[in-house]
């Protein structure tokens, strides 16, 4: 009888110390959206890489403990895409590549703890929409971070047929985000889908008309002060059409905007401005 006792006592204090683990580890999560605020207010590039690389190895260490951590994951997968995009892709597009694919996984674990969206990822295209419509307004972050790095992956890898045939997926999964919450993110999913339709040749479905269209729409929700936007317009949408003069104009305002045009995107602006003194660079090889 005694040694049951023992056990009970044992076995509780372990069940207690792993729900106390857990709690603690839900707690970070307005901690980690007050740094998410403070990264995005920085406008150093450097100090921001230097945290993001090991804030994002602290989120990854927090899942292993609550690996299904929605929002653990989210913040996983908004990371990853921020570090590829700001860090990676103009030096290593490959490195960049394998960041977006964890990005995308983390998005997809999230979301998976829906069934039907979990079932569907491996069927067509009709069955994916249709799972995506059984979520709510809540899952919007998941969504559009899981998308945006599913679409910049495919972005960089325009020659890769396997990734070009997920391209439906990834704007079924915007088109949510516009119908939920059109402004999330600057409206920064009509900055994806703008890129994918000015990026896909026209015999493949792009559309550039339509392209310019979702461009104008993202600059409309932000005031025009989301530059990232703009630095897309440029790489794509301009470059598509070969319109040189648009091209110029455009990096051109990029680059003489302020850096406190928009104070809590104070970082994607000067990565924007950044990104687009070295796409000025290329102008003769676009052109």
């Amino acid at each position: 009888m005694f040694r049951y006792w023992i056990y009970i006592f044992i076995s509780s204090l372990v069940f207690f110390s792993g729900c106390i683990q857990t709690i603690a580890i839900r707690s970070m999560g307005s901690i980690i959206d007050n740094g998410l605020v403070a990264f995005n207010e920085e406008s150093d590039i450097t100090i921001a890489h230097e945290a993001l690389a090991s804030n994002l190895k602290l989120i990854e260490a927090l899942i292993k403990s609550d690996p299904e951590n929605e929002k653990l994951l989210t913040f996983a997968a908004q990371g990853y895409s921020a570090y590829a995009l700001a860090f990676c892709e103009d030096d290593s597009v490959e490195r960049a590549r394998v960041f977006y694919l964890r990005a995308r996984d983390y998005g997809i674990k999230a979301l998976s703890k829906n069934k039907a969206f979990k079932e569907s990822l491996d069927k067509d295209v009709n069955t994916f929409k249709q799972a995506i419509w059984t979520f709510k307004k809540k899952d919007v972050p998941a969504i559009f971070w899981t998308a945006l790095s599913w679409g910049s992956y495919i972005n960089i890898s325009r020659s890769d047929i396997s990734a070009l045939a997920d391209i439906s997926k990834v704007q079924a999964l915007m088109e949510f985000v516009i119908e939920k919450e059109p402004s999330y993110y600057y409206g920064g999913a009509y900055l994806l889908l703008g890129t994918i339709e000015a990026t896909i040749p026209k015999a493949l479905g792009g559309d550039p008309e339509k392209a310019k269209s979702y461009f104008e729409k993202c600059f409309e929700i932000s005031n025009n002060k989301f530059l990232l936007a703009k630095f897309y317009y440029a790489q794509t949408y301009a470059v598509t059409m070969q319109d040189r003069e648009l091209f110029e104009n455009v990096l051109n305002e990029i680059e003489n905007a302020p850096v406190d045009l928009l104070p809590e995107a104070r970082l994607v602006n000067a990565i924007s401005k950044q990104k687009g003194r070295k796409l000025y660079k290329q102008i003769d090889d676009l052109f």
